[in-house]
């Protein structure tokens, strides 16, 4: 009886210890985004007043919402254009990371040079910087219409040239934003036991049927893991048309704050929307056997 009780006298104390460690992450989650979130939600359905007493809020409904759809005509082509960017620049940054983290976890001197350099950009680049580059139409090659390769895929079916152009005109943003997608594909490449590949070799398998036999299935959970920060890293770019439909909406006399919380709210839905079709693609799928 003494023992059970000491035993539990000890989990107890491993779970105070462990929400104590806790206690400062979750304080930020509740003061700095729960709340916030709240708040937001509440600005969204009603009227925003500055008094001197500070402001006043007065609620509405669904009045703002109902605006959006029917009234704003520069809400659905922000949405369309920051979803077409979505859609686009996600399978290609996917695409890049792991070419780019299977061509790192080949190299074996520099390894961790090489490895800081793709990193780098992602902790120097601010919103800010990265909307005067997009601004300046510093993400694509310099010139890239001269080159006669970039001529060839302009004679291709739609199909086929829409991508590839939209590689060519977004090149350095695509690499710019794969740092922790690669950082994320190296650590499940690493993982995987080097026997594996020599039991293939042995049996004659080649180059590509071990990437798309081994290497691929072993790497799908960091693969849906890079996706999801994906979409959630370009939706929060403050150069994308919505959230500059919400910037410039701050201000608005007759609703300020207001208006753009009801965007904001309406854009956090099609991103929620977005990371589902994204789980779907990218998630495992068991194999069925037949018995």
């Amino acid at each position: 009886m003494k023992k059970q009780k000491k035993q539990t006298t000890l989990r107890t104390r491993d779970a105070l210890s462990g929400l104590a460690f806790l206690s400062p992450w979750l304080i930020g989650l509740l003061v700095f985004t729960l709340i916030p979130i709240g708040y937001s939600l509440v600005m969204s359905i009603s009227r925003v007043k500055f008094t001197v007493n500070g402001m006043e809020l007065t609620i509405l409904g669904a009045q703002w919402f109902e605006e959006i759809f029917t009234k704003d005509a520069n809400f659905l082509p922000a949405l369309l254009d920051t979803v077409e960017f979505i859609a686009f620049s996600t399978p290609m940054i996917l695409v890049a990371s792991v070419i780019l983290a299977l061509l790192l976890n080949k190299v074996t001197k520099g390894r961790g040079f090489f490895r800081a350099l793709f990193f780098f950009p992602v902790v120097v680049i601010s919103g800010p910087v990265m909307s005067k580059l997009i601004g300046n139409d510093a993400t694509m090659l310099i010139q890239a219409n001269d080159y006669g390769v970039y001529q060839i895929i302009g004679n291709l079916p739609g199909v086929i040239a829409t991508p590839l152009q939209y590689i060519f005109d977004n090149v350095v943003l695509i690499l710019w934003y794969s740092g922790v997608q690669i950082l994320i594909i190296l650590a499940g490449l690493q993982k995987i036991n080097k026997p594996i590949y020599e039991a293939a070799s042995i049996d004659g398998a080649s180059g590509w049927q071990i990437f798309w036999k081994i290497t691929f299935p072993h790497l799908k959970p960091m693969i849906l893991l890079s996706g999801i920060y994906t979409v959630v890293d370009l939706a929060g770019m403050p150069s994308n048309a919505l959230a500059k439909l919400v910037k410039n909406n701050l201000t608005r006399l007759d609703a300020p704050y207001s208006y753009s919380a009801a965007i904001s709210w309406l854009y956090s839905l099609v991103e929620l929307v977005l990371l589902g079709i994204t789980f779907l693609l990218l998630k495992e799928r068991k194999e069925k056997h037949d018995d």
